[in-house]
């Protein structure tokens, strides 16, 4: 089957599969939000979910976005986040993962999703992933000076039953330098308790967004996990984007070096 023949998943009155707010932000960060909404394009048909899993975590990272656009408006950052459920599609995943279009989450199966031809993956990758990819690449190659790439997400107070003691997770892929300095300091600038690759880390497969973007480049990185309790309110998300910045900003300050670290757009000159 051709593309043209592949099923369509995103009308254009749907909009945009990504978003980039304050593209023209002069600070030296790019926030990025993979999970930002729970929306499903009409054409899936609701993915099969009833109400409770639709509006669940499974379908995106609850406070996640409300904490990204703290974030970035303090950082004067642009941000770029996906506009669809990551049970369409997750944009933290490469086409290859077969997580990239679940069947199942933790809790919830998701019919729509089962049973799924080829052209039905190609079309959420074309229509979803690809947006989202480029939009991304296109305003890191846009940055004119040193740039540090953060993703913003969060995860759940109790999975499989088991409590979550963590509160905030420091990540990182093969570029541990923005995730140690921040958890050097942490106790300075937050009282959540705060644990290095925790719940989860890239074995788990979850860096896919640093991996693909910032490591090849060069570019400092690091993904933030935030327990969903603490920002599931406008005035816990606030709270920890306040102390978030703080973090950020001290632990750059005291890296050295990073300053000197190649844009995306130099480390592609220089290839």
């Amino acid at each position: 089957m051709s593309d043209t023949d592949a099923p369509s998943v995103l009308t254009a009155a749907e909009g945009p599969a990504v978003q980039v707010e304050n593209p023209d932000g002069r600070g030296q960060y790019v926030v990025v939000c993979e999970h930002a909404s729970r929306f499903i394009p009409a054409a899936l048909n609701g993915l099969g979910l009833d109400d409770e899993a639709a509006q669940s975590h499974a379908a995106w990272d609850i406070g996640a976005l409300d904490v990204a656009r703290q974030v970035a408006m303090s950082l004067d950052a642009p941000l770029v986040a996906s506009r669809v459920s990551r049970l369409v599609y997750d944009c933290n995943r490469p086409p290859e993962a077969g997580d990239a279009i679940t069947e199942k989450s933790e809790r919830f199966e998701v019919p729509g999703n089962h049973g799924l031809t080829d052209a039905d993956r190609d079309a959420r990758v074309r229509e979803i992933y690809l947006p989202f990819r480029d939009a991304l690449a296109r305003t890191l190659d846009a940055r004119s000076g040193p740039v540090t790439l953060i993703t913003i997400h969060s995860f759940t107070p109790v999975y499989m039953g088991k409590p979550r003691d963590v509160e905030l997770g420091l990540l990182h892929d093969a570029d541990s330098r923005v995730a140690e300095a921040m958890m050097r300091i942490a106790r300075e600038h937050t009282s959540m308790r705060t644990e290095l690759n925790a719940p989860y880390a890239a074995a788990d497969g979850v860096t896919h967004t640093l991996r693909a973007h910032a490591v090849p480049a060069g570019l400092p990185n690091v993904m933030i996990e935030i327990r969903s309790d603490l920002i599931d309110s406008p005035e816990g998300a606030k709270q920890v984007a306040t102390e978030l910045v703080a973090m950020l900003n001290a632990a750059m300050d005291g890296l050295s070096g990073v300053g000197g670290q190649p844009t995306r757009g130099d480390q592609n000159r220089a290839e």
